[in-house]
């Protein structure tokens, strides 16, 4: 695991003619209410990008704004309330995004000229938000950071579409960088490793496996290029690795189907009924494909899924935490970004 020198009570200071760098971190978003209002609009915005659901035709439109917007938001935003921030009034993502871009402008301190920022592709903070601020603050250079360890069209790569549609409108454009996808990065691998590890090591009860369960994706997706897969595949086997375990210990499956086509396989509410019905009563479940947690960890996984895991048999379910602001998640976030600063600081 590559180390960085620890921050020790540098003076902040810019040298002359030091142009200002910004660092913009971003994650996937968030309805700003738990409410059916709060998140209609967020899933308008969401399912209305053609990275998400490529077929964006007019039978898509019908659907969208004639059936899912109509009864979908009042589900959902019972979902939300169950994992909200009450005391902050906001989702657990915005939350932790939050601490994370803090965090970092922390590590960060000694380089003056250093800005970070924070957004959400969907929802706000807006992308636009952030690099407006950003500029504001005279960056001429901005780092985006897409949040997700492994790529895909629909999360990366949107990212990229927006920051791009962003800077079109301007005439003084800054200079951009983005960081790659880290799905087997060192730094990353040990840091789940050692949040797995030492989640285990406090739990009452010893797991009889562990499931890494990744956001889901149309097959389709996949057929006609899209990586995200082959990088999912990659992060858990680098874990097996690390952690010493085989493909019957630690299990590969992917969650969050939406509409009838075929998605990635294996589903993970299946995978929980199957497990449960065969025998196994003691389980935990990893989610490495997020970098904070969310609605899809909070309460799909660690409600959800524990349910079906537990009527159909299973004993004792356990949600390992995503990575987000502790420690090692931060090691990850500033190894990367550092690496993807040289020649700029």
């Amino acid at each position: 695991m590559e180390t960085l020198a620890p921050i020790v009570s540098a003076k902040p200071t810019v040298q002359p003619g030091q142009p200002r760098v910004g660092v913009l971190l971003v994650n996937l978003g968030t309805p700003d209410t738990a409410d059916a209002a709060g998140v209609r609009v967020y899933l308008k915005e969401f399912l209305s990008d053609a990275r998400v659901i490529e077929a964006q035709g007019l039978i898509w439109q019908l659907v969208l704004n004639g059936i899912i917007l109509r009864s979908r938001p009042r589900t959902k935003a019972l979902d939300y309330q169950k994992i909200w921030n009450v005391e902050k009034n906001e989702s657990p993502l915005k939350t932790i995004t939050r601490s994370q871009a803090d965090k970092l402008a922390a590590a960060l301190s000694d380089r003056a000229h250093v800005v970070v920022d924070w957004a959400m592709r969907y929802g706000n903070p807006s992308i636009k938000a952030g690099i407006d601020a950003l500029i504001a603050k005279g960056c001429e250079r901005i780092l985006a950071v897409p949040l997700y360890p492994q790529y895909s069209a629909s999360t990366s790569a949107t990212v990229c579409d927006e920051v791009f549609r962003v800077l079109a409108g301007l005439r003084n454009q800054p200079t951009l960088r983005v960081t790659p996808p880290y799905y087997e990065d060192e730094a990353y691998i040990e840091a789940l490793a050692v949040s797995i590890e030492l989640h285990l090591a406090n739990l009452s009860f010893k797991p009889e496996l562990i499931v890494a369960s990744f956001h889901g994706m149309p097959k389709s997706y996949v057929d006609k290029g899209d990586p995200y897969q082959s990088h999912c595949v990659a992060t858990t086997q680098a874990l097996r690795r690390r952690l010493g375990m085989d493909d019957t210990k630690l299990l590969l499956t992917f969650q969050s189907r939406f509409g009838n086509d075929e998605w990635l396989q294996p589903y993970t509410d299946k995978t929980m009924e199957r497990l449960a019905k065969e025998g196994v009563r003691r389980i935990a479940v990893v989610t490495p494909g997020f970098s904070a947690d969310c609605l899809e960890t909070l309460e799909e996984i660690a409600q959800e899924n524990a349910e079906i895991f537990k009527h159909n048999g299973g004993e004792q379910f356990s949600a390992i935490p995503c990575l987000n602001d502790s420690d090692p998640g931060m090691d990850v976030i500033r190894t990367l970004v550092l690496r993807e600063l040289q020649g700029w600081i």
